[in-house]
C-alpha cells in the first residue's frame, strides 16, 4: 500500500474508533506512530502531544503532526481529514434522529458504561507519557504545579503549557 493510502487507512482506522477525547487513543497512538511504523521518535511524539495542547482537538493536530513527519505537506492533509472523516459522517447522519436516540435506554446504558472505560484509558495515557517525560524532580515539581494551577485556579491551560515552555527554556539555558 502507498504511503499516502497507508497514512489515509490508519487514520481512518484511528477516527472509527477515537471516543472520548484524543487522550484515550494516546496509547495506541504510541504503539503505532512510535514503535511499529517508526514514523516518530518518542520526542517528536511527546512533543506533538504538548503542541497539540494548544489546538482544539488534541487529536488533530498529532495526525496533522504525524502526516507531515511521514509524507510532507499531502501527508499532512491526509491524516487531518482522515481522522475526522469518520466523526463527520457519523454526525452527518445521527444529527437529524439526535432527540430520539437520546432518550434511549440503550443509548443511555451504553454511554453509562463507556464513560469508566475512557477514565482508564486517559489515566493509563498520562502513566506511559509521566514514565516517559518525568525524568527529573524539577520535571515532577512542573508537574505538580501544573496540575494546582489548573485545578485551583482560572488559568487557561494553554498560559499553563506556554509558562511551563518558559520555564523549561530558562532552565535549559541557565
Amino acid at each position: 500500500m502507498g504511503g499516502l493510502a497507508k497514512l489515509a487507512w490508519l487514520f481512518l482506522k484511528i477516527g472509527v474508533i477515537f471516543f472520548g477525547g484524543g487522550y484515550v487513543l494516546i496509547p495506541l497512538l504510541h504503539r503505532i506512530m512510535v514503535d511499529q511504523l517508526q514514523w516518530l521518535t518518542l520526542k517528536e511524539f511527546l512533543d506533538g502531544v504538548a503542541l497539540s495542547q494548544l489546538t482544539p482537538g488534541p487529536l488533530a493536530m498529532l495526525a496533522t503532526f504525524t502526516g507531515f513527519k511521514a509524507a510532507g505537506f499531502p501527508g499532512a492533509l491526509v491524516g487531518t481529514v482522515f481522522i475526522f472523516l469518520p466523526c463527520t459522517v457519523l454526525m452527518l447522519a445521527i444529527s437529524s434522529r439526535y432527540e430520539k436516540m437520546r432518550n434511549m435506554e440503550l443509548i443511555r446504558n451504553t454511554l453509562d458504561g463507556l464513560l469508566p472505560a475512557v477514565v482508564g484509558l486517559v489515566a493509563a495515557a498520562a502513566w506511559n507519557l509521566g514514565k516517559t517525560s518525568l525524568s527529573s524532580g524539577r520535571d515532577f515539581t512542573l508537574l505538580i504545579a501544573g496540575l494546582l494551577i489548573l485545578q485551583f485556579t482560572r488559568i487557561s491551560p494553554m498560559f499553563v503549557i506556554l509558562g511551563a515552555a518558559v520555564v523549561g527554556l530558562v532552565f535549559h539555558f541557565s
